[in-house]
């Protein structure tokens, strides 16, 4: 009687290492945010200063952060002027940028943060507004490209702080930062949750390395 030879089914061997190629692919997309923003945190831990600790530095950078209808600043952005005016009392810093959103007539954060500024005495010539700091990649694009800043301190809450300092630093600016939590925010759960997607955007921004949308003639801080 003829033998009969009986090929093996590898279909399912091969299904099995698909579906565990597509779920591990699955998991690292789910995992790289958190992964990335633990390793942002780690490279930005070693620039992160206290107020009476930051080395001087001719100028610091304030990133907006929302204003009321009526001018006034939010809580979170009054916190970073109130650090970076501190900063400047002390004579750590000699000039401030203050860069914010200014798409609108109706919406103009630089131009709150300058009055403010100037309410707590700060000169008006050591203020600088920057109305084009849409983001935080714009802002930093901009210090170096339209006010030529090669070092500053970048004052900013620290859910954000590690980001900003990243960012900086990438684009050109050898920036240390200062965090500006005077207080506890509302929202500060939320802050944390959107710094997940906001650090993970920041690297393909980094990785495009675009100019900013809007950018000019060169205006160096002096």
């Amino acid at each position: 009687m003829r033998e009969i030879h009986v090929i093996p089914e590898h279909r399912p061997r091969r299904v099995r290492k698909w579906i565990v190629a597509f779920v591990s692919f699955c998991l690292l997309t789910v995992a790289f945010p958190f992964v990335w923003q633990l390793l942002v945190q780690l490279y930005a831990a070693r620039f992160i200063y206290e107020v009476d600790t930051v080395p001087p530095t001719r100028v610091a950078i304030v990133f907006g952060a929302g204003i009321y209808a009526d001018g006034r600043l939010t809580a979170v952005l009054e916190d970073r002027m109130v650090t970076a005016i501190t900063l400047y009392q002390q004579g750590t810093v000699d000039k401030i940028v203050v860069s914010g959103d200014n798409r609108t007539l109706a919406y103009d954060e630089p131009t709150a943060m300058l009055n403010f500024a100037l309410a707590q005495g700060v000169a008006a010539a050591d203020i600088q507004p920057d109305y084009a700091g849409w983001s935080t990649y714009d802002t930093c694009y901009r210090a170096r490209h339209i006010f030529q800043i090669e070092e500053a301190i970048v004052i900013t809450q620290q859910f954000h702080l590690s980001r900003a300092i990243l960012t900086c630093r990438r684009l050109g600016v050898a920036v240390v930062g200062v965090a500006a939590d005077r207080q506890f925010y509302a929202r500060a759960r939320w802050f944390a949750v959107r710094e997940i997607g906001a650090t993970a955007k920041a690297l393909l921004d980094l990785i495009r390395h675009q100019p900013a949308p809007i950018m000019g003639d060169p205006i160096p801080i002096k």
